[in-house]
């Protein structure tokens, strides 16, 4: 048995199980879990070798078939984004453009004239019978009497000529660096914005209510925490988003942990990151673990349809992609962020990107030797190849990865790389054996959430058009050790989380099956019977007293 101190006050939890998995490198599972306030106090191979902490606070539960494991991290999705969703029109239900359209027409009906409309993010046109996206007008059919603002994941909107005409987007409209206005055929506006045109219309868009967002996120939460994640790493957060999850945290509104990356997206200079650096200061040094600013995020190049390749796409051979930042004016942003003590996480889709990343890192560590390890950290690296894997290890790159993306969007990313760049995306087998630190996550909206789907994907490689890359799969441990030892590493909370051992946050999910013995397709869409937050309960019934 393994514990903190004596155990005279006892247990405020007590969970008895089939097997505990600690984690921890050789040791056995464990049959009994300990938990004093919000920490692991003791484990024990023996079911009843922790009875003694039971005392009348103690709460227990007695799940003697179920395992346990810590809660998984998400490494880079968008809770944000998901909390907007939770009250947006559900296009992502739609399988027609003429559902998509009847969603929003539907919403019209009860919505006061003038009065914005936005759907979720977390669909893909290439899942609709049409395998394309809304036009303005088409969007103009479903309402012409209200602005409409139609995302797809975090790089590109569709919207109305009532939104062109309210944002002053015309013909004649200067496009921004690092960014596309959609033309049809003609020439004429489609009503599609990319990466750094967004902002063209989203800064017309009003804010939601500060109570309608804290519910938001509070749904949103709980829907992460039910599949087993127990950490977000939001990977773009506004200034303005953070004192929004600030008044969630206060509210009691959040059932997950949020480490942030507030965003320099739409930034073009070191001078406009120092301004943004300067309103972060009062967030330096907050101590909750339960909120945290983690640093900046930047972005490189476009996503799907825009990530930076070295050849010209398949569906287009004059086009390779886009960046989005000048090299030399990424490295002095970056440079800014790092003097000022905080981590920098960016964007690198495309392996153009990602080698003018590592060229862009390169020169930040020469200059500023001593930084620490994980200041500078590759988000996706998506088809980074094993000279660029190998480049990023020798300087000391950690990288997330996002299976759940390639799932769903491999139909996508097939049309404009061509097939074989898709099954060369995200090889997490190749990073693992050349030594890298790999973090994974779901980069919802695009990818969906999920603990166990995502370790189902790097598993498998399934997506939604079969296999892809079979050789870049990882065993199920590897993917287990990527949403949490690993995971807590990139984050540099190893000494609180991802392990089940005493002193460690109690962060646990509890499982009815033992995931590492589900067939594929159900481990798929397992999600936990409980998910525990330093021992509280964020999902699932409650123990009993």
């Amino acid at each position: 048995m393994w514990e903190t101190t004596m155990n005279d006050h006892g247990a405020d939890l007590l969970v008895r199980a089939a097997a505990v998995h600690t984690l921890v490198p050789g040791q056995e599972p464990q049959r009994a879990l300990a938990v004093r306030g919000d920490r692991i106090a003791a484990v024990s191979s023996d079911p009843k070798g922790l009875d003694g902490w039971v005392t009348a606070r103690t709460r227990v539960l007695d799940v003697p078939g179920a395992t346990v494991l810590p809660a998984f991290d998400d490494t880079h999705t968008h809770l944000i984004f998901a909390g907007h969703s939770a009250h947006d029109v559900p296009v992502h239900q739609a399988r027609t453009l003429a559902e998509f359209l009847d969603l929003i027409r539907q919403r019209a009906a009860t919505t006061p004239e003038g009065e914005w409309i936005r759907t979720t993010t977390n669909w893909q046109e290439l899942h609709l019978a049409e395998r394309r996206m809304p036009t303005a007008a088409e969007l103009d059919q479903a309402t012409d009497r209200h602005p409409v603002l139609v995302k797809r994941g975090g790089h590109n909107d569709v919207v109305n000529s009532y939104a062109l005409r309210l944002a002053g987007i015309t013909e004649d409209t200067p496009v921004p660096a690092g960014g596309v206005i959609g033309r049809d055929a003609d020439g004429r506006l489609n009503g599609r914005l990319i990466d750094n045109a967004l902002g063209l219309v989203e800064r017309h868009v009003p804010a939601r209510s500060r109570a309608q967002r804290i519910d938001g996120l509070r749904l949103a939460s709980g829907r992460y925490a039910a599949t087993g994640i127990g950490t977000v790493r939001d990977c773009a957060v506004s200034l303005d988003d953070y004192a929004v999850l600030l008044a969630a945290r206060e509210a009691g509104a959040l059932h997950t942990r949020v480490r942030a990356l507030i965003s320099a997206f739409g930034l073009s200079s070191a001078a406009q990151v120092e301004d943004l650096l300067d309103a972060m200061e009062d967030w330096r040094y907050g101590a909750d673990p339960g909120l945290r600013v983690w640093g900046v995020k930047f972005g490189l190049d476009g996503g799907l349809e825009a990530g930076a390749t070295e050849e010209p796409y398949a569906c287009d051979h004059a086009f390779s992609g886009t960046l989005t930042w000048e090299p030399d004016a990424l490295v002095e942003a970056v440079e800014a962020v790092v003097r000022r003590g905080w981590r920098v996480g960016t964007h690198a889709y495309g392996d153009r990107a990602v080698r003018i990343l590592l060229d862009v890192y390169e020169r930040v560590l020469r200059n500023h030797p001593g930084l620490p390890a994980g200041t500078l950290v590759m988000e996706h690296g998506a088809l980074a190849g094993p000279g660029q894997r190998a480049r990023a290890v020798a300087l000391g790159i950690p990288v997330t990865i996002q299976q759940p993306l390639l799932h769903d969007t491999a139909d996508v990313e097939r049309e404009f790389w061509g097939p074989e760049r898709v099954a060369a995306l995200f090889p997490a087998r190749g990073w693992l054996d050349q030594g890298a630190l790999v973090a994974a996550g779901s980069d919802y909206p695009v990818g969906q959430f999920g603990a166990m789907r995502s370790v189902w994907g790097m598993t498998t490689r399934q997506t939604v058009i079969g296999v892809q890359g079979p050789e870049h799969s990882v065993t199920y441990e590897e993917a287990l050790a990527l949403h949490t030892t690993q995971a807590a590493r990139l984050l540099g909370e190893e000494h609180l989380r991802g392990t089940l051992t005493p002193g460690r946050l109690a962060d646990l999910t509890i499982w009815d099956r033992d995931p590492a013995r589900c067939p594929s397709e159900a481990l798929r869409d397992l999600n936990p019977a409980h998910t525990l937050l330093g021992g509280r309960l964020v999902h699932g019934p409650e123990p009993t007293a």
